[in-house]
Parts: C-alpha cells; sequence; structure tokens
C-alpha cells in the first residue's frame, strides 16, 4: 500500500509547548492513528508531518489540522502523525487528547 506524506506549518504561540521533549498517544490500528510530538524551538511555529494511506484529502487534513491549532495555540512543537485510516473526527479527538497529555494532563 502506497502511503501519502504531507507536511503543514502554522504559526502558534512562542513556547506554548509541550511539558516534556516528546510525547507518544495513541496507536497505529484500523481506523484509528498515533501522535508523536517533539519540543522545538521554531519560532512559536507548529510543524506537522501526516503520514497516511489515504489520498486526495490533502485540504481535510490542513483544515483539521488548522483549527486544532487556532483552538490549541500550540507552539514550538514538531508533530507527526502516523494514520491508519481515521476520520476527521477521529483525528481531531486523538489531536485534543495528544495535547492534553502532552502538556502535562491525564490521558483520556
Amino acid at each position: 500500500m502506497a502511503l501519502t506524506e504531507l507536511a503543514f506549518t502554522f504559526q502558534g504561540q512562542l513556547g506554548n509547548t509541550i511539558a516534556d521533549d516528546w510525547s507518544h498517544t495513541g496507536v497505529v490500528g484500523s481506523g484509528d492513528l498515533e501522535v508523536l510530538m517533539e519540543k522545538k524551538e521554531q519560532e512559536g511555529h507548529f510543524t506537522v508531518r501526516a503520514v497516511t494511506p489515504v489520498r486526495g484529502y490533502d485540504e481535510v487534513w490542513e483544515k483539521v489540522l488548522a483549527k486544532f491549532a487556532a483552538e490549541s495555540g500550540i507552539g514550538d512543537v514538531s508533530m507527526e502523525i502516523n494514520d491508519n485510516n481515521g476520520t476527521p473526527f477521529v483525528v481531531s479527538l486523538r489531536l485534543r487528547q495528544a495535547w492534553k497529555k502532552a502538556k502535562g494532563g491525564a490521558e483520556r
């Protein structure tokens, strides 16, 4: 199966980053995804690399990630998403879970 690799950069809030150097949430399973976050000084930017088997949904990915970036204010974080056919709702949910966990909150 060929995978699609997408890359996005969003302006976030300088220093609104994760508690530790890195964080991992989720699993790559049917209809799910994993989110890896790394603290990285990048002038407040939030960068994302998403690897997915789904083709042709670049704009959907960008909208979901842009909404998350705007709502969270995440900055100085490099994120990698390994997707296995997660729906936009599942992606949004997993992003919020990963952000809460990475900021030092309990994972749900």
